[in-house]
């Protein structure tokens, strides 16, 4: 698994395919392959029937290498690893520090696949799948490479529960620079879980990562807040604080002022009824102008001579952000 973890103490780690999953994209590639073979192997015995037995025998063993190996490893050099059968079951080659493969991967791992699978009909591949400890066969241990799950269902990452009301905002000024991330992840993980764990062992759990927490941030715990309420404030702040740096980048990168109290309306050109949308007040548009094209609601209507206030049967539709 890599050691990268996100502000929301999400690991980043890669997820090995298992040996069944690695078996139903070989059977769906090999079958795409000895059909490709089959009839390319048909079409030069028809070109080349005036030939003799030497050239039909070379012309042959060419094909065999050329679509049977060099195939497959052009189409995983080509897809970066997602050849047609490991697309279909959401499976792609890597390397072992997780980035794309290159030809001179694919070109080792379809050379031993040779062995492995062609030769000895999968045997050696399936034996050393389920030997590794990672799922890797012969040619993923010499090219240095690995078989992931690219497509992992989203319902087996538990969400951190929020911390209580009156601590949000509270370790605002925490030093928390110094956290590692593995730290990060068994706190993420605690909170999770911690509805599921005797209570006795639930508490031993928090006390000690508050501790850990503690000496890596300088400041002591705070007298009467619970060790497992002070851990999940403390990732909120973090998430927090990601939160706020990622929207400034966006921002910066838009050119776009964050939104503020009372900017939300004057800002967003929908301010308008969802079966009308008037745009947002110009500088040749008062607002009494704006409200006087809006859409009515229920008997609201506009008083006679025009003395209407701004925001009168009026209904935008939104609340700005707090």
């Amino acid at each position: 698994m890599s050691a990268l973890v996100t502000g929301d103490a999400v690991v980043l780690g890669l997820r090995p395919a298992r040996l069944p999953s690695r078996a139903l994209a070989l059977v769906i590639d090999l079958a795409v392959v000895w059909a490709a073979y089959i009839l390319v192997s048909l079409v030069m015995l028809f070109a080349t029937a005036s030939l003799d037995g030497a050239a039909q025998a070379a012309i042959g063993v060419a094909l065999f290498v050329l679509v049977l190996v060099g195939g497959p490893i052009a189409v995983e050099t080509l897809s970066h690893g997602r050849s047609l059968g490991k697309l279909a079951c959401g499976l792609r080659v890597v390397r072992d520090d997780g980035g794309p493969i290159r030809f001179r991967h694919a070109l080792v791992r379809g050379a031993m696949g040779v062995i492995e699978i062609l030769v000895t009909f999968g045997v050696v591949a399936c034996v050393a799948s389920l030997v590794s400890e990672r799922g890797r066969r012969i040619g993923d241990v010499f090219a240095g490479t690995l078989v992931v799950r690219e497509r992992v269902s989203s319902g087996w990452a538990a969400a951190v529960p929020p911390p209580p009301p009156w601590l949000v905002g509270r370790f605002a000024g925490l030093d928390l620079s110094r956290v590692p991330d593995g730290l990060w992840l068994a706190v993420r993980q605690y909170l999770t879980r911690m509805g599921q764990l005797d209570p006795q062992v639930s508490w031993t759990m928090s006390v000690r990562l508050a501790e850990d927490m503690v000496a890596c941030t300088g400041a002591p715990l705070p007298e009467g807040v619970p060790p497992g309420a002070y851990l999940s404030a403390v990732v909120n702040e973090r998430q927090a604080r990601d939160a706020r740096r990622a929207f400034g980048q966006l921002h910066a990168a838009t050119g776009m002022a964050p939104w503020g109290p009372g900017q939300g309306q004057a800002a967003a050109p929908w301010a308008g009824d969802a079966q009308s949308a008037v745009p947002a007040p110009g500088p040749a548009q008062s607002p009494v102008h704006e409200v006087a094209h809006a859409p009515l609601h229920g008997a609201a209507a506009v008083p006679p001579g025009g003395a209407v206030a701004p925001d009168a049967g009026r209904s935008t539709g939104f609340a700005p952000p707090a």
